[in-house]
C-alpha cells in the first residue's frame, strides 16, 4: 500500500490547515491510518488514529479539542483537520498503516513498521 500525504503550509497562530492522506489501495476499507508528525530534534509524536471503519479515533492530548480526524471511502483518503494551530503544531506530518488493526498499536509504531508516505510540512508563525 501506498500512502501521500498533502495540504501542508503556512499559516499564521489560530488558523487552520486540512492535510489530505491519499492511500492507492483497492481495499481502503481494510487500513486504520495514523497521522505523525515530527519537529527538528524531537521525536516523533503521534496525532491521530482513525479505525479501519471510522468508527474510532484516538487524539494525542496535545492536539484533542482543535484536530479532528476523518475518512473518505470514496475518494480513499483520510484527512486530518487542524484548528487553532500553535506555533509548537510546526513539524513534518506523515500517515501511515499496517493493516486494519494499526490504531491498537498506535502511537507505539516501532521503527521500520508500516508503510509510510512521504511528510508534508506544516509551519505554524506569524
Amino acid at each position: 500500500v501506498q500512502l501521500q500525504a498533502s495540504g501542508g503550509g503556512l499559516v499564521e497562530p489560530g488558523g487552520s490547515l486540512m492535510l489530505s492522506c491519499t492511500v492507492s489501495t483497492f481495499n481502503f476499507d481494510n487500513y486504520g491510518i495514523g497521522w505523525f508528525r515530527q519537529a527538528p530534534g524531537k521525536e516523533r509524536e503521534g496525532v491521530s488514529c482513525i479505525s479501519s471503519s471510522g468508527a474510532s479515533t484516538i487524539y494525542a492530548d496535545s492536539v484533542k479539542g482543535r484536530f479532528a480526524i476523518s475518512r473518505d471511502r470514496d475518494k480513499n483518503t483520510v484527512f486530518l483537520q487542524m484548528n487553532s494551530l500553535k506555533p509548537e503544531d510546526t513539524a513534518v506530518y506523515y500517515c501511515a498503516t499496517d493493516g486494519p488493526f494499526f490504531c491498537s498499536i498506535f502511537p507505539n509504531v516501532r521503527n521500520g513498521m508500516g508503510s509510510w508516505g512521504k511528510g508534508t510540512q506544516v509551519t505554524v508563525s506569524s
